[in-house]
């Protein structure tokens, strides 16, 4: 009986150390402030939402509960000030950041199933100017 409590103990024990793991990377996802934005422009990043739905969808799950908050220290969506040192890098560079992850953004930015392409549309749709695409 001893051996079957410890061993209930011990599983339970790895689920929560997995469980901790988890919810760890996922909240590491988000970056302290990197600058100040205004609470209008934050607002303002938040009603900005991408045309093509299938984009629009994987933006509602993968990248605006980051780039919609100015304290986590990704850039706005829209934020020309904050997009364009990154843009100047060039997609692939760009691309290859959300890939491998950078700063406090997690490997393929909480988007395990996104292709290249969908990345590329994700960034260019955030670094446009009131994200118009």
């Amino acid at each position: 009986m001893t051996n079957v409590l410890l061993a209930t103990g011990t599983h339970n024990m790895k689920c929560t150390r997995i469980f901790l793991l988890t919810l760890v990377i996922a909240v590491s996802g988000c970056d302290g402030p990197s600058s100040t934005h205004s609470p209008e422009a934050e607002a303002a990043s938040r009603q900005l939402v991408p045309q093509d739905l299938d984009i629009a969808a994987i933006y509602g799950r993968s990248c605006s509960s980051c780039h919609t908050v100015a304290a986590t220290g990704a850039p706005l969506t829209g934020d020309v000030s904050a997009w364009s040192p990154r843009m100047e890098k060039g997609m692939d560079a760009m691309v290859d950041s959300v890939i491998n992850g950078f700063g406090g953004m997690p490997p393929f930015g909480l988007c395990m199933d996104c292709d290249a392409q969908q990345f590329e549309a994700l960034i260019q749709f955030m670094a446009t100017p009131g994200a118009s695409p």
